[in-house]
């Protein structure tokens, strides 16, 4: 039979991805770069098989709007405001630098009017995905370095809206560009108003209400419907795919449901970026990368040295001291993925040509590469630097305290508290006890409605599936003492025990086992505790009983606590 040519080149580049991005693990680079290479494997301007990037890029754009709508869902109004002063305003700050940067190495290259601009705006972004994993792996995300380097990111990543609306529109001639501008503002702003005018008023009832059904493919399809939905009315309206998704994502992030939307999208817009990366390598020519080699190293070597100097110079004004600024400034100083949406955007209206986007593309390579070398090398940079009696430091070498307060996000609430996860009966009756000792503890429930009650009550409570890893990881399992779970299911019991003994070894977990024959499998899960409620019953009935017939309470007592205990050790025996 014939296969789908769409098929065959999906299989061929998602192949081409995985064995790509093994290879970049395996060599300790970002996965990013193994699909990049993946692409140009298959691409058409290498021997062997070739995809059709035309089709590729399709499923590319949707990984694009996902993306967008899973930005918008993360970036709320609250979270925003605690990246601090050091991350607003010096990040605003480190972008227009840096597009100055970018303008001024593009007029080297004899770009001129818009295009300056826009290779300016590329340059300016960083790559919050090589970032993020890069300080997890040294241990950096809640130092201040690591929070400052979060934040400005989160900057630069909603800097992408704005520009997604203003850059394309440069593409007009001279005497169209404030009619086309002012056009293009006027629509952000209406379908803005419009958003956030109705958005919050029905989303997150319809999201609750589809929720309340209990079915998740409802609840994905109904993600995937209003990400896709809202990203092609902002088509229509001439305006591009991604900042629809990004506001459609913005109206999510104010439900109780956000949590469970972002761990729903999240696989969805892992794979389908994937395709984006892959596309986006197809399109680079290794022999055009050889042949302007010189100037392809010189352009990452400036894009490096100034971006790490214009970022480094930030936390410097806020008065952090050196180490803090090296470190951030090495951290930032790649072209990220978020430049490589902007150009091919400018190549598709004409703006940028595909030599300029050749070289963007492999600038970023480059500078992606050499991050994790930069990172290594700027506490030891800062100590030498000391040695020698040349750092300069900020106030007192330290930030000032109130500085310190307002550039940093806020520290966790929580802290040795107990996770609940599962609200029902039993949960509920967990929870009462805990209150009433004063215990403090987060309640985690697939249904919202259940936690409307303890969330009146000022508890911290998450919405949506309880054994999910996007869920769980804004419980803070790190920073518990005990995990209680009292949910039937026994695969997501499973699931939320491993993914709890990742993130905190030490922690207790006591679990409910609804069945004697899945106390055995619970118990080889690493559980400190399986609480089986029939047997426990039963264990009351009989002292009940016994009692009235005059059987010793203490004796009795000795006799059930060791049925206990044989039973439970059966079960880890099985």
């Amino acid at each position: 039979m014939d296969v789908p040519q769409l098929i065959v080149d999906l299989a061929m580049a998602l192949v081409a991805a995985l064995v790509g991005g093994m290879v970049a693990q395996l060599l300790r680079q970002p996965v990013i770069l193994g699909y990049f290479l993946a692409g140009i494997v298959i691409g058409p301007f290498t021997p062997g098989p070739v995809g059709d990037v035309n089709r590729l890029e399709v499923l590319a754009e949707i990984g694009v709007t996902f993306l967008m709508f899973a930005l918008g869902v993360e970036i709320s109004g609250p979270a925003l405001l605690r990246v601090g002063r050091v991350a607003l305003l010096g990040g605003a700050g480190q972008i227009a630098v840096s597009m100055a940067l970018g303008a001024g190495l593009g007029a080297l290259l004899g770009l001129e009017g818009s295009a300056l601009v826009f290779f300016g705006a590329l340059i300016a972004l960083s790559s919050t995905v090589v970032v993020v994993r890069l300080l997890a792996q040294h241990g950096e995300l809640a130092a201040p370095q690591g929070r400052i380097a979060l934040g400005m990111l989160v900057v630069q990543d909603l800097s992408v809206v704005p520009m997604m609306v203003i850059l394309p529109a440069l593409a007009q001639p001279t005497e169209d560009l404030v009619p086309g501008l002012a056009l293009a503002a006027v629509k952000a702003a209406a379908i803005l108003a419009g958003t956030l005018l109705l958005g919050p008023r029905v989303v997150p009832w319809v999201l609750l209400r589809v929720s309340v059904t209990g079915s998740r493919e409802l609840f994905l399809l109904t993600v995937i419907a209003l990400a896709l939905g809202t990203a092609l009315v902002t088509a229509w309206a001439g305006l591009s795919l991604a900042f629809g998704a990004f506001l459609a994502g913005l109206v999510v992030a104010e439900s109780e449901l956000s949590h469970e939307v972002l761990g729903q999208i999240t696989p969805l817009r892992d794979a389908f970026i994937t395709l984006f990366f892959v596309s986006v390598g197809m399109l680079l020519d290794p022999a055009f990368v050889l042949q302007e080699a010189v100037l392809v190293l010189g352009l990452a070597l400036a894009v490096l040295v100034g971006k790490a100097a214009i970022a480094g110079a930030i936390p410097l004004l806020f008065g952090y001291p050196l180490p803090t600024a090296l470190f951030v400034g090495a951290a930032l100083a790649q072209v990220g993925e978020f430049s490589f949406v902007l150009a091919r955007l400018g190549v598709a209206e004409g703006i940028l040509s595909e030599r300029v986007f050749g070289l963007v593309l492999a600038v970023a390579i480059v500078t992606i590469v050499l991050t994790p070398a930069a990172m290594r090398l700027a506490p030891v940079l800062a100590r030498g630097l000391r040695r020698v009696g040349s750092a300069p430091v900020g106030p007192s070498g330290e930030a000032r305290a109130d500085d310190r307060a307002a550039a940093e996000p806020e520290q966790p609430a929580l802290r040795d508290h107990v996770v609940l996860l599962g609200y029902g009966r039993v949960g509920a009756e967990v929870a009462r006890w805990l209150e009433a000792h004063g215990v403090p503890y987060l309640a985690i429930d697939a249904d919202p409605l259940r936690l409307r009650a303890p969330h009146a009550r000022g508890v911290p409570t998450l919405a949506g599936d309880a054994s999910g890893p996007a869920l769980l990881a804004h419980a803070q399992l790190g920073l518990a003492r005990v995990l209680v779970i009292t949910i039937p299911e026994v695969p997501a019991a499973e699931r939320a025990i491993h993914y709890a003994r990742e993130a905190n070894p030490a922690i207790d977990i006591v679990v409910r086992a609804d069945a004697a024959a899945t106390v055995a499998a619970l118990q080889r899960s690493g559980v400190d505790e399986t609480v089986q409620p029939e047997f426990e019953a039963a264990l009351e009935f009989v002292r009940h009983t016994l009692s009235r017939y005059g059987v010793d309470g203490a004796a009795l007592e000795v006799d059930l606590n060791a049925r206990r205990t044989a039973f439970y050790a059966a079960g880890a025996e099985a």
